[in-house]
């Protein structure tokens, strides 16, 4: 049976997403071709329809999930550093920390792109550059490039953090780290925010 192109995007689309969790879930590495493909509910051979190879899938993969970001999170946030704000404490939320399969691919998978083919480096400084600018944009309006590495900087800073974050074995020094993280990055950015008060 011959399918339309309507079918095969779809299909193609599922794939991504599907790879998406997996990848943040179990790492590039950790990550073979059956558990990629099972996860989307096609057989190995079902990848190399879509893509060349497997470097080709996650650089695709990296993409798709920092166009995403920028889309759903940078994009939707209020103008100017009100926006600033949101983006910051949305990332360095417990709910991202807690939710890494529909996170930031930067915060799970920052150690194995360095590993990765050039091509999905490229994607990944492709994506991240236009996170950056997007965030950029709201600091700087009138010159987002005479910041962008201040915030790429920050940027790398959350990252961390968050990664940082999802290691610890203590739930409170955790959470104490997350909120310690967004008063450096909004101190970093230069925005004046109000604490979070916690319940004692």
């Amino acid at each position: 049976m011959r399918y339309g192109q309507q079918h095969k995007q779809a299909t193609r689309q599922r794939i991504i997403e599907a790879a998406g969790r997996r990848l943040k879930r179990d790492g590039i590495d950790g990550s073979g071709v059956s558990a990629l493909m099972k996860d989307a509910g096609l057989t190995n051979g079902a990848l190399y329809t879509h893509f060349a190879s497997k470097d080709d899938l996650v650089a695709t993969v990296v993409a798709d999930q920092l166009r995403t970001q920028n889309a759903t999170i940078v994009a939707q946030a209020a103008p100017g550093r009100a926006g600033l704000e949101q983006i910051v404490r949305w990332y360095l939320s417990a709910q991202h920390r807690d939710g890494s399969d529909d996170g930031c691919p930067s915060a799970a998978l920052l150690d194995e792109l360095r590993r990765c083919t050039d091509v999905t480096k490229q994607a990944y400084t492709d994506g991240v550059l236009m996170v950056v600018d997007g965030i950029a944009a709201r600091l700087a309006p009138d010159d987002p490039l005479s910041v962008r590495t201040k915030v790429l900087s920050t940027y790398a800073m959350m990252a961390g953090t968050l990664q940082l974050s999802r290691a610890l074995a203590d739930r409170r020094l955790a959470d104490e780290l997350l909120e310690q993280g967004i008063r450096n990055a909004l101190s970093l950015l230069n925005v004046e925010h109000e604490p979070v008060r916690t319940a004692s």
